[in-house]
């Protein structure tokens, strides 16, 4: 079989990208399997307000995108994206069994912040090596595959939990507690099946601080532009526990809520790889634009009413949104970065979007408690729209450096 050269690149990807998308897939069965029950466990178990569930669920995702922020730029300096990766799923599969254990809100704050402070840790390593290891003009395929494979696990985790409470009377804590293995399982697997790639560096060489001013000039606008973008992104897609409470506002039964994860994820996981795939073809502009069209149809459906079809449909359309758009993102954000900053890059990529999101799920939870749900899918039917109008002010920059080498 004749060796791929740079005319003829290579058709598969690497085998270590499989590795890294089980890996997720792992860890998201673990931690679907809680989240799918968190929002309500804490309404119905614990008493927590809506509120409060918007703060708890925006704090924990803004942790998480915020601590890659640090992960980022520490994978660049020391050279190194396993480890972190690892130090990150490590904390992730240890925070599990905090919510089976979980008496008080204030616990399961902990949890979930020590469980997203896991997944800082590994967020940018992780994808900064799917970079590395991706084949030139494969890029959106690596993430959409990686993306693909870790939601499988987002809806085969909340399956997992819907029988689980059927089966065991809606025990929570019990599938709190089976939720601890598939965490694991993938810290083994990425300890035993992923080999970090050497990256090319001169022996004397010193480490150079990468969040200096000369190397964030070195971004560049093109960069900043993407993560401004994602921002008002976060801004319109808030915390996935609103898809939940709305499901059981219009009468889902409690052991039956994770059917909404299970839904939208499966749509998600069908569509990232081929949207992955068709974004090395196509205009990164015109599909992200169809990707807020789409959120603003499911905004607009779960707007209108919570019964099952009207809900279903809009969570169908917002696993759809996920697919088109979320590992375009990834791919545009190293189109735009230099290969040696860019764990740095989706570290501040993942920054902006931190912030974006913690605003993001108060202001939904805020909005559902004082105005009803919803109030809470028009507001994020507007902040798409101004996504949309931001994507076509920006759409001659932005598609200049996506044709650019």
């Amino acid at each position: 079989m004749p060796q791929p050269t740079p005319s003829t690149p290579p058709r598969r990807l690497p085998a270590v990208i499989w590795a890294l998308g089980f890996v997720s897939l792992l860890m998201d069965i673990s931690s679907e399997m809680i989240h799918s029950l968190l929002p309500v466990f804490m309404v119905t178990v614990l008493g927590t307000s809506l509120w409060a569930v918007g703060l708890i669920e925006g704090l924990a995702e803004a942790t998480a995108l915020i601590v890659k922020v640090f992960s980022g730029v520490l994978s660049d300096y020391w050279g190194k994206r396993k480890p972190l990766a690892l130090l990150g799923y490590g904390l992730g599969a240890a925070s599990k069994p905090l919510f089976a254990l979980a008496a008080t809100t204030g616990l399961v704050l902990t949890a979930r912040l020590v469980d997203r402070v896991g997944k800082g840790l590994r967020g940018a390593p992780r994808d900064a090596m799917v970079a590395d290891l991706a084949p030139a003009g494969m890029r959106g395929a690596a993430f959409g595959l990686r993306q693909s494979l870790d939601t499988v696990g987002a809806f085969v985790g909340p399956l997992l939990a819907m029988g689980l409470m059927l089966l065991w009377a809606n025990d929570f804590r019990a599938v709190f507690w089976v939720a601890v293995i598939p965490g694991f399982l993938a810290v083994a697997l990425l300890v035993f099946g992923v080999r970090e790639p050497e990256r090319e560096r001169a022996p004397d060489a010193p480490r150079l601080n990468p969040v200096t001013r000369a190397n964030l000039q070195r971004l560049g606008a093109p960069y900043w532009r993407v993560a401004l973008l994602g921002a008002v992104f976060m801004l319109a897609r808030f915390s996935e526990a609103f898809l939940l409470l709305r499901a059981l506002q219009g009468g889902l039964p409690v052991a039956y809520t994770p059917l909404v994860l299970v839904a939208m994820n499966l749509v998600y996981s069908l569509g990232a790889y081929p949207f992955g795939k068709l974004a090395d073809r196509v205009s990164h502009i015109a599909l992200l634009a169809w990707g807020l069209v789409v959120l603003v149809g499911a905004d607009l459906l779960l707007a209108a009413g919570s019964h099952w079809g009207t809900a279903g449909a809009g969570i169908a359309l917002w696993g759809l949104h996920m697919a088109m758009t979320q590992g375009l993102l990834a791919t545009m954000v190293t189109d735009t970065a230099p290969a040696d900053l860019r764990g740095t890059a989706f570290g501040f990529f993942n920054l902006v979007s931190g912030l974006a999101l913690l605003l993001a799920s108060t202001l939904a939870g805020v909005l559902w408690d004082q105005l009803g749900a919803p109030a809470t899918f028009a507001a994020g039917a507007v902040f798409s729209l101004a996504a949309l109008a931001l994507l076509w002010a920006w759409r001659n920059s932005l598609r200049l450096q996506a044709l650019a080498p």
